[in-house]
């Protein structure tokens, strides 16, 4: 491994497709395999901040005094189970202060810069929409892995974000690509979820990675104990999905 951090961008502008937990749960099967790795939040509902236990509105240094204020990122990070740079409610607002900065979209790239040898990795997790915060996120990211909801109207989304991405190509970062695309949410009952699952792969191949994450009240129960499935409940079927997640991707895109 380099000295320098790999960043992974986790991202979809839909909501609610388990990115979060995704970017968590990743994050800590990493961790679990000896690397060193940051998660950045850059949600302003700091949904992953607090499913670490720290409460966003009583964080002093956030994300948001990072991008604005140029503070350095170390004051904003939190060491739980994994390392968190926390976000906070007025990072809601970052896009607007930033939006009269130069080079505002390598904001976060720059931040990165002075803890790029700390870690392995430096996991984002991204709010669901395409703005400011996001280009930001995929402009520092050397990747980025897609969570989609088993649906269909969840994949209408991947196109958006695909323009999306060939722009900040273009412009911005030209190095940076889709390391995979993760079906979560995943309801093996269905015969809709399957139908989606094929839709995937005969549009992307062998980018739709082989891991599969079902749906599980787990996933619903661990945030509210301030701790990622692999904590709550290690043997479960949730954790399982993410261990073999995290091999997936720690073999270098072998599927």
């Amino acid at each position: 491994m380099s000295s320098t951090a790999k960043v992974i961008a986790f991202a979809n502008q839909k909501g609610g497709v388990a990115k979060t937990t995704t970017t968590l749960n990743l994050a800590v099967a990493f961790a679990e395999e000896g690397h060193r790795v940051l998660c950045c939040d850059m949600d302003p509902q700091g949904n992953l901040t607090m499913s670490q236990g720290i409460d966003p509105d009583t964080v002093e240094t956030s994300m948001y005094d990072v991008l604005v204020h140029h503070t350095s990122i170390r004051e904003a990070i939190r060491k739980r189970e994994i390392d968190v740079a926390c976000s906070s409610i007025d990072l809601a607002g970052a896009e607007i202060a930033m939006s009269a900065q130069i080079g505002r979209e390598r904001s976060l790239q720059k931040a990165f810069r002075a803890i790029e040898e700390d870690y392995d990795f430096i996991f984002i997790d991204t709010p669901p929409s395409l703005g400011l915060l996001t280009i930001n996120a995929l402009t520092a990211a050397h990747k980025v892995i897609v969570p989609v909801q088993c649906e269909y109207l969840s994949m209408r989304g991947l196109i958006q974000l695909q323009n999306t991405l060939s722009m900040i190509r273009e412009n911005l970062n030209p190095n940076v690509e889709i390391e995979g695309i993760l079906p979560t949410l995943f309801d093996t009952r269905t015969l809709h979820a399957k139908e989606a699952i094929e839709i995937l792969e005969e549009n992307f191949g062998d980018r739709v990675f082989a891991s599969r994450i079902k749906k599980t009240v787990r996933f619903a129960e661990a945030p509210v104990k301030g701790m990622s499935v692999l904590k709550y409940d290690p043997d479960g079927i949730a954790a399982h999905s993410y261990r073999q997640l995290a091999k997936e991707v720690l073999g270098n895109g072998k599927r």
